[in-house]
């Protein structure tokens, strides 16, 4: 389904009407309608040493088909599960969309898990095959006995090599072999497509059980994110990987659903110059950048020049903050867009800035087609202006139907209608909800409820600022005092002096109560995979006694790997 045409986002929500058919398979809408036109590239993919190789849509269905064929030979049906275990890369989108043509399901798990990680994922979905490559295969081989329903691994390497007896199996020779022929399974809407894993920071993730009508869901909402796009001219790229919600459907999954060319890119950790190369190189009108991302290509001199083209540039995944968005609005000569979701119902709430007015800070107001609003711990709505939980109301066709074999956790979700997020923020008179931080991550002190986030933002002010996380720690006179910890740029060295400015800094655009009482300079911080700081880790850190200062900088790569 398409946006309605409007020029403002009052009358597009106005007009705005879900229709989501019954039967709905998405490999049909992103991949099949596209492939009679021979010539219409879908990846250009850029290998480590530069080089790059386009494949076409017709190519796409081609080696889907086979590998749906592949499938059905090895024994899988309808509703069986694969891990997809890669890189941004045309295997990685073959296994994807093969799965979705026979109606199996795809399971979501990155390259940058461990042991533990790949066999959590591997138990809990009860994959039957796992795609993977050859840099990672030791992992999978390291606790395949622990996963009792794995039967096969599908290895993409450049040197092909011999099927084992033990069901490890050469990825683009298995699919050679198979017929480039092959009918669609007829799934419903309602039917799970794949598998997304929660990043949270403590237990277990969960499995999220992701429909097919997800991307139907999300189709629109991406649409007023993109100003009415992707458009047919339109070149996507993110350094987000593919085995996470923001890369796989914002950029992948929704960029070709408009026949649109995906630009998949290989890093060894990201990497700031190499991404505007990227940007100009191929030419990119739309890129998802997340927070972490700007703050490291705020670094590169902003005297080196690029010839970029960008359109569009939608960041999001944590709080953009007011300055970095300022920053980015000048850098990249556009005003970008914020959006806000999860992985449980992705893009919920947003902004286009040529349809509303742009408030750099907040996170935009509810997406067309959504109901979203500050609710209590009870479900009930709050006034404005009130601290309360970030909240969007079901039935909605972008939420998850469940978390995997887990009902009191999918229970625990919802407060009546509402699917708490576990955000904090309030909404004000004009409808724009700002965030505030996790419900974990709030600082109670000398009576103050103080959210993380606009302290952070504050201090990237400072060119010295990298990095910042701020957490609460605790204090008898004043329940609990804020401690930051900074990332410094290059070449800055920590002081005592340079610790009061920061203070002051805070203190002369915040308030009093906001300033950090205590800041200690570290070389890097904890991040999830999806590049959200793990300000829990850090409490956990600092009520055990483990500083993380160090004397001198590190290089900021160092604080990427998850974009790996």
């Amino acid at each position: 389904m398409d946006l309605p045409k409007g020029g403002s986002y009052e009358e597009i929500c106005d007009k705005f009407e879900w229709q989501i058919p019954e039967f709905f398979n998405i490999a049909d809408a992103v991949c099949d309608r596209w492939a009679n036109d021979e010539n219409r590239i879908a990846i250009t993919h850029q290998s480590l040493d530069g080089t790059t190789k386009n494949f076409t849509f017709a190519a796409i269905r081609s080696h889907s088909n086979q590998l749906a064929n592949l499938l059905g030979r090895l024994g899988l049906a309808k509703g069986d599960r694969v891990l997809v275990m890669l890189t941004q890369s045309p295997a990685c989108a073959v296994s994807h969309i093969g799965c979705f043509k026979a109606g199996i399901v795809s399971c979501l798990a990155s390259v940058l898990f461990g042991p533990d990680g790949v066999r959590h994922r591997l138990q809990s979905s009860g994959a039957r095959v796992c795609v993977t490559d050859a840099d990672n295969l030791a992992k999978v081989l390291e606790i395949r006995d622990e996963c009792p329903t794995l039967q096969h691994v599908l290895v993409v390497a450049e040197d092909e090599f011999e099927a084992d007896v033990n069901g490890v199996l050469p990825f683009w020779s298995s699919l050679s072999a198979q017929s480039t022929d092959y009918e669609n399974v007829k799934t419903r809407a309602e039917d799970t497509a794949w598998i997304s894993y929660t990043s949270g920071t403590t237990g277990n993730p969960k499995g999220v059980l992701m429909p097919h009508r997800v991307l139907l869901g999300n189709k629109p909402l991406f649409e007023y994110y993109y100003d009415y796009g992707p458009r047919s001219d339109d070149v996507l790229w993110s350094p987000a990987d593919w085995a996470w919600i923001a890369g796989l459907i914002n950029i992948l999954l929704i960029g070709w659903y408009s026949g649109c060319r995906v630009v998949s890119t290989e890093m060894q950790g990201f990497d700031a110059k190499l991404a505007y190369r990227i940007l100009e190189r191929h030419q990119i009108t739309v890129s998802l950048l997340t927070p972490t991302v700007l703050k490291l290509m705020r670094q590169v001199d902003a005297e080196e020049i690029y010839d970029i083209q960008l359109r569009v540039v939608l960041s999001g995944g944590e709080a953009v903050g007011r300055e970095l968005a300022l920053w980015a609005d000048e850098r990249f000569g556009l005003t970008i867009s914020e959006g806000f979701g999860q992985t449980e119902c992705n893009g919920m709430i947003g902004t286009n800035p040529r349809l509303m007015t742009a408030r750099h800070g907040s996170l935009g107001k509810a997406m067309p087609g959504s109901t979203c609003a500050i609710v209590d711990d009870q479900g009930i709505e709050v006034a404005t202006g009130t601290t309360g939980n970030i909240a969007i109301k079901r039935p909605h066709p972008a939420m998850f139907s469940g978390y995997l074999d887990n009902p009191e956790a999918t229970a625990e979700k919802f407060v009546g209608d509402w699917m708490i997020t576990g955000d904090l923020g309030e909404q004000d008179e004009d409808g724009y909800l700002w965030f505030h931080g996790r419900t974990d991550d709030v600082i109670t002190s000398s009576g103050y409820r103080i959210g993380p986030t606009e302290i952070e933002d504050c201090l990237l002010k400072s060119e010295a600022v990298q990095l910042a996380a701020v957490i609460g720690v605790p204090d008898e006179e004043r329940t609990e005092i804020i401690k930051a910890f900074v990332v410094l740029a290059e070449y800055v060295e920590p002081s005592d002096t340079l610790a009061n400015d920061l203070k002051q800094l805070v203190r002369d655009n915040l308030a009093k109560h906001e300033v950090p009482r205590l800041i200690e300079f570290v070389t890097s911080l904890p991040l999830t995979t999806t590049g959200k700081i793990m300000r829990r880790t850090l409490r956990d850190q600092e009520f055990a006694g483990n500083s993380l200062s160090a004397p001198v900088k590190p290089p900021h790569q160092t604080h990427d790997e998850m974009f790996k």
